[in-house]
């Protein structure tokens, strides 16, 4: 399985807080191992905190973090998310395990990220959610694998229910 860390670029707290908040919570829940976001957010930092307190599992975040550098001293694999990439069916079977970063932008990205990435990845061709896209390539990387799955500390857990919600508080341990 790889480990993968979810580079979010260009984050504007004023605008982006909701959208950044679930490209976190959408990597946790279909797989990644943390996200790092470039612009420093103390209030998204908590709130992602607070879920997987919550929730459980390992998941962790960084805000602040000098992206530049991050994507040049990366050590593994390097896949950006992007609708002028090449479709996800064909390429993402070529995410291997080790380290894979994958780059979600918020707004315009820079073209030195086109060139570092080893895969640049298209999920359509068309203008979308950052958030759906991330989805789909980390359901095609896992096949599926990572819907579902527990994650252990959590104080909550949610339990499939045909109507209604069924949320448990677990006894502590």
């Amino acid at each position: 399985m790889p480990d993968i860390t979810v580079l979010r670029l260009g984050h504007r707290p004023e605008r982006d807080k909701r959208i950044t908040t679930h490209v976190a919570l959408t990597a946790r829940a279909f797989g990644a191992n943390r996200v790092v976001v470039s612009t420093k957010d103390p209030g998204l930092e908590e709130s992602v905190r607070d879920v997987v307190k919550r929730f459980g599992g390992d998941f962790t975040i960084s805000t602040g973090i000098n992206w530049r550098r991050y994507l040049q001293e990366y050590p593994g694999m390097v896949v950006h998310l992007t609708m002028y990439g090449l479709p996800v069916d064909e390429v993402a079977p070529q995410v291997r395990d080790g380290e894979v970063l994958v780059v979600v932008g918020a707004e315009k990205v820079p073209p030195e990220v086109y060139q570092r990435a080893d895969l640049n990845v298209a999920v359509g061709n068309q203008p979308h959610s950052e958030v759906a896209a991330l989805a789909i390539l980390l359901d095609r990387i896992f096949q599926g694998r990572a819907l579902y799955k527990e994650f252990p500390g959590g104080r909550m857990r949610v339990l499939p229910c045909e109507r209604g919600k069924n949320v448990v508080e677990l006894s502590e341990q």
